[in-house]
């Protein structure tokens, strides 16, 4: 089912589900926001709007229209000019949550963590076959 929330647009306490995380008042609101927007974009001359052209010319804010495009309800594989910022540093993207450099750069810090995980392992490894143990002392 769902649980008692706070809408995070208004506040107004509503039903959280799966498939909604805002009040029924919002989410007409988000409705004919997305149908603005797709008017817009199912117009052959708006087809190569960038992100910038469809807010300035719907009025729907950036959140709103990156939101119908996360949740995919915006494909924008339809729309060669339309692209959407990289989580970590903000360039354009047109797929994925990060742009190359960001997820090459997170890569490699992974890479160098696992290495300097394998040296600790092998380093506390060589210690424990170093240590010996003598054998109790008969007095």
């Amino acid at each position: 089912m769902g649980e008692l929330s706070n809408c995070p647009n208004c506040n107004a306490i509503f039903v959280k589900t799966q498939f909604r995380s805002v009040c029924e008042a919002c989410y007409k609101k988000e409705e004919n926001s997305y149908e603005a927007v797709y008017k817009f974009l199912r117009k052959r001359e708006n087809r190569t709007a960038q992100l910038h052209e469809v807010i300035e010319t719907t009025g729907v804010e950036e959140e709103l229209i990156l939101k119908f495009i996360r949740n995919g309800r915006i494909q924008i594989s339809n729309f060669p000019n339309l692209s959407y910022p990289c989580g970590k540093c903000g360039a354009s993207i047109r797929e994925g949550k990060l742009c190359d450099n960001c997820e090459t750069d997170i890569k490699s810090q992974i890479h160098q963590l696992d290495q300097e995980q394998s040296i600790r392992e092998r380093n506390k490894a060589e210690e424990k076959r170093a240590t010996f143990y003598a054998s109790k002392p008969k007095w």
